[in-house]
């Protein structure tokens, strides 16, 4: 497959845009898609870093000054919608491309439908939903009160939202230190600054003058800037004189992250990388843009954000002697952020643009001993309509009659050439019956979604006069249920049972 993307890393937004988007691009990579990446205004650095992944990019050309169009934002373009359009389009004309990727402020749908005639589907990255979209998948990864609503009307029906930080954008790292992260407990021992690459307020200088001020011997610091910081030399020279640790551009942000035990910096993509590695952070939105999602995450417990943004220095100094003598605070904070993002937003994500590692195949008789093992494993029983173990000679006469039967497919999910799930599809006229489950040693892993839907695109592609899936689970079986909302299903009724108990 071939995805383009188009994003604005300027000065004016940071890094974070283009991080999030070289995440998503680095997975495609991986599953063996072709990458292209479009800028009117990246920095000479971050050129470097694509090469370096190998990804390809184009350069847009400065524009001649033109009458800005009416977007709050629209003046980050450099030129106008239309103009950007024609160049991009340019950029994209040598091939068809599958998905083209918008992460930028200053484009709605009147650029996103003028790129209709050389991509196929387009996704969009937003998170201010000040506009409308011409899009077929709509990503924001953020927390807010009216996540459900607040792009109705906004993009097309059709278009499918991918709403949260369960979609977080976070590099793979994040993800596997994940799995040795505990909650934090105890006192503060080490604590991380870092307000993103760009600061152009310089809050670092800010934070690192409240640290000192506390004056604790017993308290290690580690400050993080970018190599763009417009005040470099300032910061690494404060850093020396009170003994902190300055690391310029690191590509160790999960590691440091997951050292330590309390976070100072703004809100952003960073917050969702400190709540999967269970980092309680003191957030400070530092753009507007950063307002709401600091607010709503604090709301949930998910970081601690003072509600005075004036006078920083001080209030850092305030609010972290606050923090640093209330470790169950940071306790709670900390098993918060674990809760609420998982790691596995990169994967959930290409799952909806139908990028998947899952390959799906049709169950053969040489399957019939893994099958007998698998539903007979106890986990998978517990979740069965029939919870009794299986006898052999049962399960060969049930596998004859589903291999032979037209109307039901016994599927099964490999990665890498290895099983990793079951799915059973059982039509009647134009609805199908989906039951699936993961090969045991493949539970929690994150494949669950996954699975279901590479299993969906399978019937999708060979059973065209299905029009729609249903699942019957068990009532104790919560996974199931929140897997199947994930997906996109929906409660029709509700079933009840009781037991009679006689006298």
């Amino acid at each position: 497959m071939k995805f383009a993307f188009r994003l604005d890393a300027s000065n004016q937004i940071g890094t974070g845009h283009f991080m999030r988007c070289l995440t998503l691009a680095d997975a495609l990579k991986q599953r063996d898609a072709q990458v292209r990446f479009i800028s009117r205004h990246l920095p000479e650095h971050l050129h470097g870093m694509l090469a370096a992944k190998g990804h390809q990019f184009i350069l847009l050309k400065s524009s001649p000054s033109v009458k800005p169009d009416d977007l709050s934002h629209a003046h980050w373009l450099g030129t106008s919608q239309q103009a950007d359009a024609h160049d991009t389009i340019q950029a994209l004309s040598d091939q068809t491309w599958d998905w083209l990727v918008v992460d930028h402020y200053a484009l709605d749908v009147r650029w996103e439908s003028l790129l209709r005639t050389t991509v196929k589907k387009v996704m969009v990255i937003d998170d201010i939903a000040d506009r409308q979209h011409d899009c077929d998948v709509l990503l924001d990864q953020n927390f807010y009160e009216d996540m459900q609503t607040r792009y109705t009307g906004k993009v097309p029906e059709y278009c499918q939202l991918l709403l949260g930080p369960r979609y977080a954008l976070l590099r793979e790292e994040f993800r596997q230190l994940r799995e040795l992260i505990t909650p934090r407990t105890g006192p503060v021992k080490r604590v991380l600054v870092f307000f993103g690459g760009a600061d152009a307020d310089n809050y670092t200088a800010r934070a690192i003058k409240a640290l000192a001020n506390i004056g604790s011997h017993d308290l290690k610091v580690d400050v993080v800037i970018g190599a763009q910081h417009p005040h470099r030399e300032q910061i690494e020279s404060a850093c020396a004189d009170h003994g902190f640790v300055c690391h310029v551009q690191t590509n160790r942000m999960a590691e440091l992250m997951a050292s330590a035990d309390l976070a100072v910096g703004a809100g952003g993509s960073a917050s969702w990388e400190r709540c999967c590695l269970g980092l309680p952070a003191l957030a400070f939105s530092t753009a507007s843009n950063q307002r709401p999602l600091v607010e709503e995450a604090a709301l949930r417990g998910l970081l601690y954000a003072p509600l005075s943004q004036s006078g920083i220095a001080p209030s850092i100094e305030l609010h972290l002697k606050a923090l640093l003598d209330n470790p169950h605070l940071l306790e709670l904070i900390s098993r918060r952020g674990l809760e609420a993002v998982d790691g596995l937003g990169v994967q959930r994500v290409l799952r909806a643009i139908g990028c998947s590692s899952i390959a799906i195949r049709e169950a053969t008789q040489a399957d019939s001993e893994n099958l007998f093992c698998w539903r007979n494993y106890s986990s998978i029983r517990a979740v069965s309509r029939n919870a009794d173990p299986i006898e052999k000679s049962v399960h060969k006469a049930w596998l004859s009659a589903v291999l032979s039967d037209p109307d039901r497919a016994l599927l099964i999910g490999e990665c890498q050439g290895e099983a990793i799930g079951v799915v059973r599809f059982d039509v009647r006229a134009d609805e199908a019956e989906v039951s699936m489950y993961l090969v045991p040693g493949h539970q929690g892993e994150g494949f669950g979604s996954e699975l279901l839907l590479a299993a969906e695109q399978w019937l999708a592609e060979y059973r065209s006069d299905v029009r729609a899936i249903k699942a019957e689970i068990l009532g104790s079986n919560q996974p199931s249920r929140r897997l199947f909302r994930t997906c996109g299903y929906q409660m029709r009724f509700a079933l009840f049972a009781k037991k009679v108990h006689r006298l």
